[in-house]
């Protein structure tokens, strides 16, 4: 049998979540496999602005589709047979022709705070400079401390960490699974928990996107799969679909299992930080999309319309 070839970014992070992959592959079933690198579009332009990268790829999606654009035509090509993306970076709308064989079980969604004196958000000084690319988590921190300097900042962990070291941010936040994917934990200074900062739809989660028309890749795959993760982050998927959100609208959204039960929290921000909702909807997980579709009709009734269109985007029921 050939090797299994792994679509995936160069970044520290997407290789460790290839490798992770590669590996619990190889320990199920003893097959080979073989990382390919694919250099994506928001890989090539880390310094310019989301706007022009989708002017450039054509994409409309915010910064969703830009770490994965690559990979999805190398899968339609032939050229890999499966790609590792963290699912929080995939758009609700994928090609025809492919799908996700497995997701796997959740790293912890939550995000956090790393700063550079051990400050929480709640003892940085006045007018700290915080960075974050997320247009989430920069409407949410504002929300909570509106006297902080929240600026924009790319790049990897890597990066990101370096630029806060070396004295350019009092603080960053990033995601704490790919913190702790890297062996970084010990640099977080707070884990921001929901009731602060809401996470990203799908972040914690890795998926493995394959071809429908792969039978042999789909059953390898499918021992990979983590069907709790699988329905919260579909009721969440479903969700964002339903508002049309992207990765650049301050909307936030976290699913988790009680018993036989899933509850779905969400919310939406002003860029500002100043308006807000949030709401929750449960229901029987096996129900996960339709939960996910209702708690948007909720939330647009409550006004999340207004609130999104304040950030850009207009709502519909899609």
């Amino acid at each position: 049998m050939k090797p299994l070839r792994i679509g995936t970014r160069g970044s520290a992070l997407a290789l460790w979540q290839a490798n992770y992959i590669a590996e619990a592959l190889h320990r199920l079933h003893g097959v080979e496999t073989e990382l390919i690198r694919i250099r994506t579009s928001g890989d090539r332009m880390q310094s310019a602005p989301v706007a022009q990268i989708n002017e450039q790829i054509g994409s409309e999606s915010g910064t969703k589709g830009i770490f994965i654009k690559e990979l999805e035509e190398a899968l339609l090509a032939g050229t890999v047979d499966l790609a590792v993306h963290s699912m929080k970076d995939v758009p609700t709308e994928i090609p025809d022709g492919l799908g996700f064989g497995a997701i796997t079980r959740r790293e912890d969604p939550r995000d956090c705070l790393i700063s550079r004196k051990g400050g929480t958000l709640k003892t940085l000084r006045d007018g700290a400079r915080v960075g974050t690319s997320s247009l989430r988590r920069q409407a949410q921190l504002r929300h909570q401390r509106p006297d902080l300097d929240v600026l924009d900042l790319r790049g990897n962990v890597d990066t990101r960490l370096k630029k806060l070291d070396s004295g350019e941010f009092d603080a960053i936040v990033l995601a704490i699974a790919g913190v702790n994917r890297l062996g970084l934990a010990s640099r977080i200074t707070q884990v921001l928990d929901e009731e602060i900062m809401l996470p990203a739809v799908g972040q914690g989660a890795l998926g493995i996107e394959i071809r429908l028309h792969d039978p042999q890749t789909a059953k390898l795959v499918a021992a990979l799969n983590d069907a709790e993760t699988r329905a919260c982050v579909a009721a969440e998927r479903a969700l964002l679909r339903a508002l049309q959100g992207g990765c650049q609208v301050p909307l936030g959204a976290l699913g988790v299992l009680r018993g036989e039960e899933l509850h779905l929290e969400a919310g939406v921000f002003s860029v500002t930080g100043l308006e807000h909702l949030r709401c929750s909807e449960n229901g029987p997980v096996g129900e996960a999309q339709q939960i996910g579709r209702r708690l948007a009709a909720a939330m647009v009734e409550e006004g999340a319309d207004r609130i999104l269109r304040m950030a850009g985007r207009t709502v519909g029921q899609g």
